[in-house]
């Protein structure tokens, strides 16, 4: 386990009260992508009331021989807010994965930590009737596939199991992750780019040493500090900033919004431009879905892989990349990625080189990329 969960609540089970922190904090953690938690949190209480609690399992405590199917939405966010998710039969990508394996689900995952994606594992565990574990293959989220802590040890995206709300189903066989990734990105197009998938099926074992451990925790930790701030009229931003163990960078109001849907992404630009104590300044935001790349008056604050973090300049409710307005109020801040994102290996896959930003990578602390070690330092 890299990802340190040192305060907050422990849960063995996820109830309906659990839910608005659960979501908010993963949104928070999310840099932006990972779908709208407020629609996610809707679809997860739903399913808790109809099949029940969902167990929560560490990732410390799974059997060797458990078999565990992630889950997520795959798609463009701007288009997962006009397009709601039809779950009915959600179950059905882990269902349709497992089969291909000739094996059954003994537990789901998320596939990363964001707003609407750490909700559907939840109505998938509820429909299925089988434990969450607690924790997820990024950290964070990322736009593509092949950007997850699986790869980084061996375990490819594929097989691949697809749906959308029409009925339709795929299962992709690549010969590894960026393939699969290429694939499933051109089927979630002709699924009107909002569709579930399933991949990256591991043993307990495996997940043991790819998972980013208590990630699920971590956010409702996030999300309890940021309502007890509201509820005590702290400041929000300076105590988010302070259970990420992260920084705030910038205050201000956007000024300009370029987003497009493209390639079965959101892309664009928004400039910041300063208040208060950043008047005079211009942060601009560079994202693919997610957050990747932040620059302040002409320099780097921050890239790729680490967080960058948009919320209420009043409340620090997370702002997602498909929400953000002309004139809205907003936070930025900048918190630290589980290190092995900062591997050569990690740095390959997620770091602002991949996604064409000509800078260097720079830590959530604003300071360039120093010596990198290879992830052979983080295998058991």
């Amino acid at each position: 386990m890299t990802l340190e969960v040192t305060h907050g609540r422990k849960l063995k089970r996820i109830t309906v009260e659990d839910i608005d922190s659960l979501a908010r904090g993963a949104a928070i953690l999310g840099t932006g992508g990972g779908g709208d938690p407020y629609i996610g949190a809707l679809l997860a209480k739903q399913a808790i009331e109809e099949f029940g609690p969902v167990e929560l399992v560490s990732v410390e405590d799974l059997p060797d021989d458990a078999f565990i199917v992630p889950i997520a939405a795959i798609g463009a966010p701007t288009v997962s807010v006009e397009k709601l998710d039809t779950v009915e039969k959600l179950y059905l990508t882990i269902e349709k994965l497992a089969a291909s394996l000739n094996r059954t689900a003994t537990h789901t995952a998320c596939l990363e930590i964001g707003g609407s994606n750490s909700m559907l594992p939840i109505v998938a565990a509820a429909q299925l009737g089988i434990p969450l574990i607690d924790g997820d293959l990024i950290g964070r989220a990322f736009p593509e596939i092949q950007m997850g802590m699986a790869p980084l040890y061996g375990i490819q995206a594929t097989p691949m199991a697809l749906a959308d709300e029409k009925g339709n189903t795929l299962v992709i066989e690549a010969i590894d992750s960026f393939w699969a990734e290429r694939f499933a990105r051109q089927a979630s197009i002709e699924m009107g780019c909002n569709a579930f998938n399933s991949t990256y099926a591991m043993t307990g074992a495996q997940a043991r040493e790819s998972f980013v451990a208590g990630s699920m925790s971590f956010a409702i930790t996030i999300g309890d500090a940021v309502a007890n701030a509201q509820h005590n009229n702290l400041n929000p931003c300076d105590v988010l900033a302070e259970t990420l163990s992260g920084r705030v960078v910038h205050l201000g109001k956007v000024a300009d919004l370029q987003r497009q849907t493209t390639g079965g992404f959101a892309k664009g630009q928004a400039m910041i431009e300063g208040m208060g104590p950043d008047v005079g300044s211009v942060l601009s935001l560079h994202f693919q879905n997610e957050h990747l790349l932040a620059t302040k008056d002409g320099t780097v604050v921050t890239t790729t892989p680490d967080l960058i973090i948009v919320v209420d300049a009043e409340s620090a409710e997370p702002v997602t990349t498909e929400n953000l307005r002309y004139g809205q109020r907003v936070c930025i801040l900048t918190a630290p990625s589980d290190p092995r994102w900062h591997t050569t290996e990690g740095l390959e896959l997620a770091g602002p080189a991949y996604f064409g930003y000509g800078v260097p990578s720079h830590r959530w602390d604003g300071t360039p990329e120093g010596h990198t070690e290879s992830i052979e330092r983080y295998r058991a």
